[in-house]
């Protein structure tokens, strides 16, 4: 008798806790937000998929294909190609390739670029269902984002690019004021 009298003081107590941890809980403001009309803020040492970083002057690519970071990735997902063009000093860029459904996000291609040419973006939603999609060429996208930046200037329609990239040069604009 005394055990089940024990039990049951136990129990009630066990249930008052738990009341009162939900009642606190219920006048509190909800964190949810309604994805995809709002979406979460990063912190600042989220790290995305890498994105070539633009020379603010120039508006060029600061990497000069000297395939450090392709040497330096362990998953050999990096694929650097680079010409010297006319005129130039140095090697360019042509083509840097990034199979994003090898990489590791490990960070040691940003950390062995020694031109800091190459940071980790802040994009986190990126999904599908195609395997395609996550092989990116990063050059040919830093072209189409500084075309696009280009026709926003102009005062051209915005719905010509997808939402991602009208996000992305926004964003740049804003860094850039």
């Amino acid at each position: 008798m005394k055990n089940s009298l024990k039990e049951i003081i136990v129990g009630f107590n066990s249930l008052l806790i738990g009341m009162r941890i939900t009642l606190a809980q219920f006048f509190k403001r909800p964190v949810t937000l309604r994805y995809p009309y709002e979406s979460v803020k990063m912190p600042a040492r989220f790290r995305g998929h890498i994105e070539l970083v633009r020379d603010p002057q120039t508006g060029k690519p600061l990497c000069f294909a000297c395939k450090i970071c392709e040497k330096a990735c362990p998953s050999d997902c990096i694929t650097v190609e680079g010409a010297k063009l006319e005129g130039e000093k140095r090697k360019s860029v042509t083509e840097y390739r990034l199979d994003f459904t090898k990489c590791s996000l490990c960070g040691s291609c940003v950390d062995a670029c020694k031109g800091n040419a190459i940071r980790f973006s802040k994009e986190y939603n990126r999904a599908s269902t195609n395997k395609e999609d996550f092989i990116m060429d990063l050059f040919k996208r830093l072209e189409v984002e500084q075309l696009a930046a280009e026709k926003l200037e102009a005062g051209k329609v915005k719905t010509e690019l997808p939402k991602t990239e009208q996000s992305k040069v926004e964003e740049m604009k804003v860094e850039t004021k």
